[in-house]
C-alpha cells in the first residue's frame, strides 16, 4: 500500500460517546414534545452543549431525527446474532421478546409512537423512513410465515400479507394503550396473546366470526 494513501478518518471514542448522548437526549425531547415542537436548544441543554454544537455533529434537525430513528432500531437488534431479526418461527418469538423488553423502556417506546404518528402529516421528514420501515417489516414477517408454512408442509394461505400487517398494527396499537394506561394494559402479555392468535389463525385457520 502506498504510504501516502490517506485512510478514512475514524471517529474518536469521545466523539461517538457525545453523539450517543445527543441521540438519547433527542429521543427524550422528541418523545415528549414531538419533532416539530422539540427544540434543538432543549436537546443541547441536556448534554451541556450549544445549539451549534449539536448541528456540528448532525448537520440539521431533520438529519438528527433520522439518526434517532436508526439508533432506536439498532437498540432493538444489538444483542441479536448478526444484529438482524431472525427468520421463521424465531421471528415471532423475537417480536414477543421485544414487547417484553419495551415494557421496561417507556421513553424509547414513547419516542417511536409519537414520531410514527407524526410521520403521516404532510412534509414530515421521517415519512419516507417510516414508509420503508413498515414495508420492510411486513415483508420480513410475511417471509417468516412462508418459511414456517414450508417447514410444516402447509400450503401458503392467502392471509399471509394481511396477517403480517395486522401483527405490526396490533403491536404498535398496544404500545399506545400501554403508554396511556400502563396499569390497565400489560404490554408484554397482550402483545404475546395477539401475535400467537394471529400466527395460529394463519397456520391452522378456524371458522371466521
Amino acid at each position: 500500500m502506498n504510504s501516502t494513501t490517506r485512510q478514512p478518518r475514524r471517529s474518536r471514542p469521545e466523539t461517538l460517546a457525545r453523539r450517543e448522548r445527543i441521540l438519547e437526549a433527542a429521543m427524550t425531547t422528541f418523545g415528549a414534545r414531538g419533532y416539530n415542537k422539540g427544540p434543538l436548544t432543549e436537546i443541547a441543554d441536556q448534554v451541556g452543549m450549544t445549539h451549534a454544537g449539536v448541528l456540528h455533529h448532525f448537520g440539521s434537525k431533520d438529519q438528527l431525527l433520522l439518526e434517532v430513528l436508526r439508533y432506536r432500531d439498532e437498540t432493538d437488534v444489538k444483542d441479536l446474532e448478526g444484529q438482524h431479526i431472525p427468520g421463521g418461527i424465531d421471528l415471532f418469538r423475537h417480536l414477543v421478546r421485544t414487547a417484553l423488553l419495551n415494557a421496561r423502556r417507556a421513553g424509547l417506546v414513547q419516542a417511536y409512537v409519537v414520531l410514527s404518528a407524526e410521520s403521516v402529516t404532510e412534509g414530515h421528514p421521517a415519512r419516507d423512513w417510516f414508509v420503508e420501515r413498515y414495508r420492510t417489516l411486513r415483508r420480513e414477517v410475511g417471509e417468516a410465515f412462508r418459511t414456517v408454512c414450508a417447514e410444516r408442509g402447509i400450503d401458503e394461505p392467502a392471509t399471509v400479507d394481511r396477517a403480517a400487517a395486522s401483527i405490526l398494527a396490533v403491536m404498535d396499537g398496544l404500545q399506545v394503550q400501554w403508554l396511556l394506561d400502563p396499569d390497565q394494559v400489560d404490554l408484554a402479555e397482550s402483545s404475546a396473546f395477539a401475535i400467537e392468535a394471529i400466527v395460529a389463525q394463519v397456520l391452522d385457520p378456524r371458522e371466521a366470526l
